[in-house]
């Protein structure tokens, strides 16, 4: 019997990813030093005085918020592509990739009140941004249910790939919803301009760049596990077959 091994299985495809993660759990550490020890507290912008240090989750919300778009917009393109050339590994990677976009929603979701609650005495409003970010979660989860519960096949992708290229849509009305409604959700102030003190930007950079870095390394260990799950049912099959 002829093993099938793809490229998830090459050894450089696995030192890769082990690069990836030494990388993105040094830079994870230096961003959590910078932003607990380094960046400076912030001021409230009328009156002046230091608030309190519920500031320094913007350094894990924010974050989080930018690695769920990364990845939705991953699975918009991966299902397009699927959609268009019907290959597997398109579907895998939309796949992988909604299952982490997932994951950093929640965290998007959960980080958030926790903010609220110290600066608005609420732990949730229905803002504009809050809600379609709620939405989204819920787009991506309803994606996810239809790939558990769909039947094995190329139907089942389809109708997950159509999911979500159309769930994509929820994400520009997020980041532009504080233009478009009044809200009580702060703006960019790192993309408008000024509000942050440039020790506080730089960390705000760092810790995007190791959220980013986290989520390719979990990326590439979601499509080698999907991989490998695939490579199982192949040997089951050579198994039985005569």
């Amino acid at each position: 019997m002829k093993e099938k091994r793809e490229f998830w299985e090459k050894r450089g495809y696995v030192g890769a990813t082990r690069a990836l993660g030494l990388g993105a759990g040094a830079v994870l550490l230096i961003a959590l030093f910078l932003a607990l020890f380094w960046a400076p507290s912030a001021r409230d912008a009328q009156t002046g005085a230091i608030v309190g240090p519920y500031h320094r989750i913007i350094y894990f919300h924010v974050p989080s918020a930018w690695v769920a778009f990364l990845a939705f917009f991953v699975v918009f393109l991966a299902s397009i592509l699927y959609l268009w050339k019907r290959t597997r590994i398109w579907d895998i990677l939309a796949l992988s990739s909604a299952e982490i976009g997932v994951l950093f929603a929640t965290l998007v979701l959960l980080t958030g009140p926790i903010w609220a609650k110290a600066a608005w005495g609420i732990w949730w409003t229905w803002d504009a941004r809050l809600t379609t970010t709620l939405i989204l979660w819920l787009i991506y989860v309803a994606y996810l249910m239809l790939r558990a519960y769909a039947q094995e096949g190329s139907q089942g992708a389809t109708f997950a790939a159509v999911l979500g290229v159309v769930g994509f849509l929820d994400v520009p009305i997020i980041f532009l919803s504080v233009e478009w409604w009044r809200t009580q959700h702060p703006e960019l102030v790192v993309i408008k301009g000024g509000g942050l003190a440039p020790e506080m930007v730089r960390t705000l950079m760092i810790a995007l760049l190791s959220f980013t870095l986290l989520y390719f390394y979990l990326l590439m260990l979601r499509i080698r596990v999907e991989g490998l799950k695939e490579r199982l049912s192949w040997l089951k099959e050579s198994l039985r077959s005569p």
